[in-house]
């Protein structure tokens, strides 16, 4: 994705699933006015999720995913359902394309009552409605079958598309535009200085995702935003002429700027307002406190919503697990996992501890976190963890009021 367009981690997810042939990737073109996905009679010709970004008036920025069929055969087809299930984990809505031919089935049901299990909005889109005369009949029929909207479409005469669309912006869930990074902490005029270490593992030119983010939603705001280096935190205070409302830094060098911001000056880091946006703090907390019953033996998952380079000191690898070693003294064995993919033998490990999750979107993370409390095991990101480690997780939370 161009460094211009909207982070695919804030796009509202909405997922296409079906059967074979009942027209996901034709509904995809249709919503996005162009030939954004391969079409085909041959069924089966989506077979791995394929993630498409897309600006689609009046939805906004969002990820159309085009699944698998749910009907598909064999040890192949098996993986792709399992692969196309898998994306429910990151789905703010769910689109259910049925071919209105052959109508509502079983197994289109029993992926509604997976839909609901997951309080994943959805709707009930019956394809083809074109090649059929008693349209109304159909629709009344399927409309007694499930609780959720029904949409009668035409993908290939575009007929019914605009309602679609509207029918998305109803069921499009309040937690895409509800769960904020710093707008609520702050008001029009309000200096915030953003504290960004420039070390190996920074990009050349250009800063993180997440400082772009937390700078872009504090100008949208009306506030001023500050950007200086760990080393020259105190010149920058002192040159300000006011004081600032907020001081967020990067987690690696809390502890230097908790040393040199004064102490009636609120102070968090980038990880925990992504903890905050994007996932459960509370929970995450929680799960740094779970530091202190680790025993010799435990496994500890370091998990990361995408995959980079790592270099020879990377945060996940090697800074983190030395800080953990250093702070339990116990014989600790980690364990790594990087990607879309989350682990399923989650039962295993005595902690998780996750990135910020800066590339994925809040369902994405929620969903990991479910995962972690349904086997009972804690769960926490870097910052927060990092902070507890530090002592000063007490003083990054007190602007939440924990």
């Amino acid at each position: 994705m161009s460094l211009n367009s909207t982070p695919q981690s804030v796009r509202v997810h909405i997922g296409l699933f079906g059967k074979r042939n009942a027209g996901k990737s034709s509904i995809i073109n249709a919503i996005t006015n162009q030939s954004a996905a391969i079409v085909s009679d041959i069924a089966g010709t989506t077979t791995d999720p394929v993630f498409r970004p897309m600006e689609i008036l009046p939805i906004g920025p969002c990820v159309l995913i085009d699944t698998a069929g749910l009907d598909d055969v064999g040890e192949l087809g098996e993986l792709r359902i399992g692969k196309s299930l898998d994306v429910l984990e990151k789905t703010d809505i769910a689109l259910l394309v049925v071919d209105c031919q052959i109508g509502i089935s079983q197994e289109d049901l029993s992926l509604i009552e997976k839909f609901n299990d997951k309080n994943i909005p959805h709707i009930l889109i019956l394809n083809k409605i074109d090649t059929i005369k008693n349209q109304s009949e159909i629709l009344n029929l399927t409309k007694n079958k499930v609780k959720c909207p029904v949409v009668s479409v035409s993908s290939t005469d575009k007929i019914g598309i605009e309602n679609l669309k509207n029918e998305i912006i109803k069921v499009l869930p309040k937690d895409s535009t509800e769960f904020k990074l710093v707008s609520d902490l702050i008001e029009p005029n309000d200096l915030v200085v953003l504290v960004v270490p420039i070390d190996k593992a920074a990009p050349k030119g250009r800063l993180i995702l997440p400082q772009q983010q937390v700078i872009r939603d504090i100008l949208d705001n009306g506030a001023i935003s500050i950007v200086t280096k760990e080393d020259s935190l105190k010149e920058t205070l002192s040159n300000l002429g006011k004081k600032p409302k907020l001081v967020i830094t990067d987690s690696q060098v809390f502890p230097q700027v908790d040393k040199d911001t004064p102490k009636d000056i609120p102070l968090t880091s980038f990880s925990i307002l992504f903890a905050r946006q994007k996932g459960d703090l509370k929970e995450l907390i929680n799960g740094a406190y779970a530091l202190e019953n680790l025993k010799d033996g435990d496994k500890i998952l370091m998990a990361e919503g995408c995959t980079h380079h790592r270099q020879t000191d990377d945060i996940g690898t090697v800074k983190i697990p030395n800080m953990i070693r250093k702070k339990t003294g116990k014989n600790i064995t980690f364990e790594f996992s990087s990607g879309v993919s989350f682990t399923e033998d989650i039962n295993k490990y005595a902690l998780v501890v996750h990135c910020g999750a800066c590339m994925m979107n809040r369902a994405g993370m929620l969903s990991r976190i479910e995962k972690a409390k349904s086997f009972n095991v804690p769960i926490v990101n870097y910052g927060v963890l990092i902070a507890y480690v530090k002592g000063i997780l007490e003083r990054s939370l007190e602007l939440f009021n924990y």
